[in-house]
């Protein structure tokens, strides 16, 4: 079987980085991108497995050049993993207008204009493929100081659900929602923008010590992330979602179970507001 082609966004660190690493390791080749691409290093990359090249998700040119550089090199892209993106921390009232709009501006329009390109590709070049959206455990449950970031990651997992029911059969595209728990990466640490300035009404939260603490005490491991992520680009049939770690893991199904109880609780309620005599369509 030929090498699998996979553009990557992000790649400077974290599972991005450990991505690109697994899909050499595997035979296959890779786009990797970031903003400054000049700064990438691969022990496995080579010039005829790899191209390293420039890609600000939030600008729309430059995400036109990244795919037409690896198409001109590689003739096709068959998995797309939208990876770029941080965590931005902080009580709600606490954040910026311009922290709120650059969260939402980079983790959820930039990866739906990166992917609204990466379904244009693959559906000209008929080739079809996957594409992979990093979103989080907070793309389904809240988590207090991460409310715009868990509003981006909600809002891709809606938008990735809808979209998939959109795609004709015979184009052969996927998506997987891909939901990480805690991993040992710079998400927490370097990585992480926080609120600039602190409403003093919430002096019960101390959202810098709260992620200083869990900065390298993650259950998960980045490299293992990083094969999860490759079994599942390249699985016949791809999951719309897939929960990746034992802490998410756990959190899902607590939610899952509170969420069902909550809508058996009032089942009355929500039923109780039909036209009488309404029939629903068979």
């Amino acid at each position: 079987m030929a090498p699998r082609v996979f553009l990557i966004t992000g790649t400077s660190t974290g599972f991005g980085s450990e991505l690109v690493n697994v899909v050499l390791q595997h035979g296959d080749y890779v786009v990797a991108t970031a903003r400054k691409s000049s700064k990438l290093s691969f022990p496995s990359a080579n010039s005829s497995n790899s191209l390293l090249v420039d890609l600000d998700v939030t600008d729309k040119t430059s995400i036109n050049a990244a795919f037409d550089a690896a198409i001109k090199k590689f003739k096709r892209i068959d998995v797309v993993v939208n990876n770029a993106g941080y965590g931005l921390s902080g009580e709600f009232e606490s954040l910026s207008e311009k922290q709120i709009r650059t969260q939402m501006e980079v983790n959820f329009f930039g990866l739906i204009n990166v992917t609204r390109k990466a379904m244009e590709v693959m559906r000209d070049l008929k080739t079809g493929g996957v594409i992979q959206q990093v979103t989080s455990i907070g793309g389904q449950v809240g988590v207090p100081t991460l409310s715009i970031y868990c509003a981006s990651k909600w809002a891709v997992e809606g938008f990735t659900e809808a979209v998939q029911q959109e795609v004709k059969p015979e184009w052969g595209i996927k998506f997987t929602c891909i939901e990480p728990g805690g991993f040992r990466t710079d998400w927490a640490g370097r990585s992480m923008d926080f609120a600039e300035n602190k409403n003093p009404a919430y002096d019960h939260i101390n959202s810098k010590e709260t992620m200083g603490k869990r900065h390298g005490t993650q259950a998960g491991d980045p490299p293992k992330a990083a094969q999860a992520f490759y079994e599942l680009a390249i699985m016949e049939n791809p999951p719309l979602r897939c929960i990746i770690g034992s802490d998410a893991y756990a959190r899902i199904n607590k939610k899952l179970e509170d969420y069902a109880q909550n809508v058996r609780r009032f089942e009355k309620l929500s039923n109780s507001t039909d036209v009488d005599g309404y029939k629903a369509p068979s």
